[in-house]
């Protein structure tokens, strides 16, 4: 009776395990990409209804320009930085799918990365001159970069914020690295091919799928901008 009783009892912690084991996976597999889509669409809303209301506010007061003791008009201040988490741009790449477009927050932290493509804090705006460097997941949380490793040379993307549109070429093909490697999102970013400083984007993802022990990059520049009365570039509108 003993051995039955102890059989029986592991039999039920396994299947106990098993059953644990298969609510975890549906929750990464499915359940996290139902909140990440429920979130990015949130995220969407909100721009559109923020651009066609004119109430996406600066983060600070932007002071008027002053003359220099010269008499000359002093260079515009900078622009704001973006406020941490929140959502500035839409980022539309179609070799990932014809639908494929997603929302750009400031930031990259765990909590941004549920609702988007996170802003890395220090590097350029969009257009500007430096590195627009975004990061997003591979898997879980809606899968933005599941298909990363397919981007090719040549390949657009395209960045709308409200006001003008931004097209960046690819250069190159994905290249792999490891997380350590911060110099991915320089100005000049090392192993990319640019010696001069310039209007750049990176793109960064965790790689392999289901890891985080290697990074794939890939870098664009800057192609055209142009203003978004003008409607979606010609890459978006077939």
């Amino acid at each position: 009776m003993t051995i039955r009783l102890v059989v029986r009892t592991f039999s039920e912690l396994c299947v106990t395990a098993g059953a644990l084991i298969v609510l975890f996976v549906v929750y990464i597999l499915f359940w996290t990409g139902v909140r990440a889509d429920s979130a990015m669409n949130g995220e969407l809303d909100h721009l559109q209804n923020t651009w066609a209301t004119g109430s996406l506010a600066p983060a600070t007061p932007t002071p008027a320009p002053t003359a220099t003791s010269t008499g000359a008009p002093a260079a515009p201040a900078a622009p704001p930085p973006y406020k941490d988490g929140e959502s500035f741009a839409v980022m539309y790449i179609p070799r990932l799918g014809a639908d494929w477009h997603k929302p750009v927050l400031q930031g990259t932290g765990t909590g941004v990365l549920k609702k988007g493509l996170g802003h890395y804090a220090n590097t350029t705006r969009p257009g500007g001159t430096g590195n627009f460097s975004v990061a997003g997941h591979r898997r879980t949380y809606g899968d933005p970069f599941k298909d990363f490793p397919g981007l090719r040379r040549g390949d657009r993307v395209y960045l709308f914020d409200g006001a003008s549109w931004y097209t960046y070429v690819l250069d190159r093909d994905p290249y792999r690295t490891v997380p350590t490697d911060v110099g991915v999102i320089d100005p000049v970013p090392r192993e990319s091919g640019y010696t001069v400083a310039g209007r750049y984007l990176t793109l960064t993802t965790c790689d392999p799928e289901w890891g985080h022990s290697h990074r794939l990059i890939a870098w664009a520049h800057l192609e055209a901008v142009s203003p978004g009365e003008r409607g979606k570039p010609k890459g978006l509108t077939g």
